[in-house]
């Protein structure tokens, strides 16, 4: 199945955190928070302004981006946990050169 989101939303698949520190200890399942970190799927269209012009979105599929705590709705899609969101509701997407230093 193939999902599109409407406008301004945006389809995110969590990118799992680390189960171990860096100091090598394990976190078990019950403290994990979940992810604020994600991979955009898909994205909607844009917005459309008063005048009916069309605004595409900053993000595009594959970019990997941060968002709030409690953002977007969860929803399962071919057995698979996403989220939909607004563009509003992400944070930044992280860059290449930036992902990179942090690994």
């Amino acid at each position: 199945m193939t999902f599109r989101p409407l406008h301004d939303r945006v389809l995110v698949r969590r990118i799992e955190a680390d189960t171990k520190t860096k100091g090598g200890i394990i976190i078990p399942d019950t403290a994990k928070e979940k992810p604020q970190e994600g991979e955009v799927i898909a994205v909607g269209q844009g917005v459309r302004a008063d005048d009916g012009t069309l605004h595409p979105l900053d993000v595009k599929a594959g970019d990997r981006v941060l968002f709030g705590k409690w953002s977007g709705t969860e929803v399962k899609i071919d057995g698979e946990d996403l989220l939909i969101m607004k563009e509003s509701d992400i944070l930044g997407v992280i860059e290449a050169d930036a992902a990179a230093k942090a690994a």
